[in-house]
């Protein structure tokens, strides 16, 4: 859509609908993020709707830029529903505002987004320290061949049970064999899990059981590659890309205090640059991308511990830490403190940033709102900001929610 952004004395329907989109773009970076527009063009754009947290992908929000003028910067924040261009002059940036503000792309999944720009001062971001791997993990790219990951893949029969298989198959012992010799595994395991996942299915965080397996726990990922989660008890979050045909170990301090996990989305993000290929995903948010999931299988293997734990993280392991029995809540008023203290404070404070990252209704609720008899009564539990009050007008709409607007 062109904007003329002196502005002009008669506006279409059109151009009011936009400005109201544009208007409440600003004013949501502004509530939830504390971005600031400015009224006058400058180098630096915010993009609404434009961020990897939309699966909008770099290079094809790239592509869309260009075609206004040399990019300097395009800054994309990890999961964040915006992001920010800088161009190499203000006239480049102001074809960007009246050109762009408004197009409607397809985001990675298939689905329309519009873009909704506005002049920022200048694109601040607060960039993380540098961050290191969590003690006694190790990546290892390319530990077998293509050849090898088809062999371990045609392996498998998802149709049949193989729960009391007590010896691992021939084509593992050998690789078994080749991470013995090469030093990445000191015990040869002897147990197996097999898992297979699609796009979009994740690993809840956990820590694998001290009692049940030994000090080393090794898995191959086949078929795509994958960014697994791990963390602290300290709060403390490491994301690790583990490549295709990539062997993940974990010993020490990552086996036994830091949980693992993956998060389930269809998308990771990762660095752009194409030298990168595993390891840490950092957080120069001019160098992050999408990358789409595929069909990922994974082979980990353990071995099973003979004799009780007695490692240095007593208080995490399950055979030293002693069980401390529920107790009862002795009153009304004792429940509804706790349920204020872990259930209500906790939405409060992230209320912001959820509202942030959900302002667009879903299609198919939307869809199914609009499908509705009119004088139909909805009740939406739980409704958060609110996005999907406003849909059908023909609609009784009675919304509950009990956090801090």
């Amino acid at each position: 859509m062109n904007i003329n952004h002196e502005g002009v004395l008669k506006l279409t329907k059109m151009e009011k609908k936009f400005l109201r989109k544009q208007s409440k773009a600003r004013h949501v970076l502004l509530k939830h993020e504390g971005i600031q527009a400015v009224s006058y063009p400058t180098q630096s754009l915010v993009i609404a709707n434009g961020g990897l947290g939309n699966a909008v992908s770099r290079k094809q929000l790239l592509l869309t830029l260009e075609k206004c003028g040399p990019v300097e910067a395009l800054l994309m924040p990890p999961n964040k529903p915006y992001a920010f261009v800088i161009f190499q002059t203000i006239e480049e940036s102001k074809k960007a505002y009246s050109i762009l503000n408004g197009k409607e792309i397809i985001d990675d999944l298939g689905q329309k987004i519009f873009l909704y720009l506005n002049f920022v001062e200048k694109a601040q971001w607060k960039k993380l320290g540098l961050q290191a791997l969590p003690p006694g993990l190790l990546v290892v790219e390319e530990i077998i061949s293509s050849e090898e990951e088809k062999m371990l893949l045609e392996s498998v029969n998802w149709t049949e049970d193989t729960g009391n298989q007590h010896c691992l198959p021939e084509i593992c012992s050998s690789i078994l064999e080749k991470l013995l010799k090469e030093g990445y595994i000191k015990h040869k395991p002897d147990q197996l899990t097999i898992n297979q996942y699609e796009p979009g299915h994740g690993i809840p965080a956990h820590i694998d059981s001290h009692s049940a397996f030994e000090h080393e726990i090794v898995s191959l990922s086949l078929g795509s590659a994958i960014v697994m989660d791990f963390k602290h008890p300290e709060g403390v979050t490491v994301q690790v890309m583990l490549p295709r045909r990539s062997l993940l170990v974990m010993t020490g301090e990552s086996r036994y205090l830091w949980t693992h996990g993956i998060t389930p989305r269809k998308f990771d993000t990762i660095q752009a640059s194409e030298q990168f290929k595993g390891g840490i995903i950092n957080s120069d948010i001019g160098d992050l991308t999408l990358s789409k999931r595929g069909m990922r299988t994974s082979f980990t293997f353990r071995k099973v511990r003979r004799i009780p734990c007695n490692c240095s993280y007593s208080s995490v392991c399950d055979r030293q830490r002693k069980a401390t029995p529920p107790s009862l809540l002795e009153s009304s008023k004792e429940a509804l403190e706790l349920e204020q203290k872990h259930v209500h404070h906790v939405y409060d404070e992230i209320a912001s940033h959820f509202s942030s990252t959900r302002h667009s209704p879903w299609p198919r609720i939307v869809e199914f709102l609009k499908a509705l008899p009119s004088g139909s009564i909805v009740a939406d539990i739980g409704c958060g900001n609110g996005k999907y009050l406003g849909i059908n007008k023909e609609l009784y709409m009675a919304k509950r929610g009990s956090s801090k607007p």
